[in-house]
């Protein structure tokens, strides 16, 4: 891949608090609000890369700015190699360690980098990263959090109608797993069978509740089961997955290419979704996405759809885009979805820039 000279310049990074059009209720928490860490790399020859994060807190988002702001101190006027200043950045941060909040600021950085690339290059980032530039297969994520039966049927089929969607996610995890049922069996009679119906239990059960629900939804129909367990128990799942039938979906969690190796290496799901924030952004997705290629497991994306579309476009085993528009109210051109797909915008980069008087009004200190 011939990349564009650049030279890293400085940045620019703005807390912002965005409220979402509905609140999302799961078994952990809810959510009502996004905070998002908004990310400008300057270089020397004028283009400026954008990507976003998500802080979950204000203090967070802070967190995550001091450490972008220390790996742009240690690589000013370097020229923009994503691999290089990807390790370059690892390795500063070595004794902080490899996961958690440094690899999300990392990814990050790496991501504006790459955008900033693809538009010194002139073309999307799919096309940079040698993918394909046909629209990506979504499904609907922004709502059917932990509600009422009915309110979860009506709820289903408005999120459908918004983009013409085949597949919508449903949260699971009520105390009493007859809710579950009664939620997700409302549901389906008012989607009908053709419509996906992956679920997400966020992390909530043990592996005893975990084996007893995957047993009773291997009878419901559901796509996929999501993160019954805690992410970072392999084993565990590696259980479920065997005892299971509907396949299990982990991965939003991994922390790096090397978490997602070792999940497939013990044996723990039949499909992956790594998070660009937390697999190292660009360029440690685009070394899962081979890792998947390899032991031919279906890849999917976590939230950030802008970046989410390019990515899966680049991967061999590409499956679902996980769509939110969690970051549309601060974006000038959100994503749009049509016929349940995500288009790849022709315009060079990943196609992100910043709705300033948005940014202004929802603009929060750390």
């Amino acid at each position: 891949m011939s990349l564009p000279p650049l030279t890293l310049r400085d940045v620019t990074l703005r807390p912002v608090i965005v409220p979402l059009k509905r609140p999302l209720v799961t078994r952990i928490l809810t959510i009502e609000n996004i905070a998002l860490l908004l990310i400008d790399v300057h270089t020397e020859e004028g283009v400026t890369g954008r990507a976003y994060l998500w802080g979950f807190t204000p203090r967070g988002c802070g967190y995550l700015a001091g450490l972008i702001e220390d790996i742009v101190a240690s690589c000013a006027g370097d020229a923009i190699v994503p691999e290089r200043l990807f390790a370059k950045a690892r390795k500063g941060l070595t004794m902080l360690g490899h996961q958690g909040m440094t690899l999300t600021a990392i990814s990050g950085f790496d991501m504006a980098c790459w955008d900033a690339l693809a538009q010194a290059a002139g073309q999307p980032l799919a096309t940079l990263l040698g993918g394909r530039t046909d629209p990506i297969a979504a499904y609907n994520s922004t709502g059917l959090g932990i509600i009422d039966a009915d309110a979860a049927a009506d709820e289903a089929l408005e999120l459908l109608a918004d983009g013409g969607f085949a597949a919508v996610k449903i949260r699971l995890g009520r105390e009493d797993f007859a809710a579950d049922l009664a939620a997700l069996r409302a549901v389906r009679r008012a989607v009908g069978d053709d419509i996906l119906l992956p679920c997400d239990f966020n992390q909530c059960l043990d592996l005893a509740e975990a084996l007893k629900r995957g047993r009773s939804l291997d009878d419901e129909g559901v796509y996929w089961i999501e993160e019954p367990i805690v992410y970072d128990d392999f084993t565990g799942c590696a259980e479920l997955a065997s005892a299971v039938t509907t396949p299990i979906q982990i991965g939003e969690n991994f922390y790096g290419p090397e978490d997602l190796a070792r999940a497939l290496a013990t044996g723990a799901c039949d499909y992956v979704m790594p998070d660009a924030q937390r697999i190292g952004g660009v360029t440690g997705w685009m070394r899962a996405a081979g890792l998947a290629e390899a032991a031919g497991v279906p890849m999917s994306s976590h939230l950030f759809p802008e970046f989410s579309r390019h990515l899966l476009a680049a991967t061999p085993t590409a499956h679902w885009l996980e769509y939110v528009d969690w970051a549309s109210p601060v974006l000038a051109e959100p994503a749009i979805v049509e016929n349940g797909h995500l288009p790849i915008p022709a315009t060079p980069g990943a196609g992100i820039t910043w709705n300033e008087d948005a940014v202004s009004k929802y603009t929060v200190d750390y």
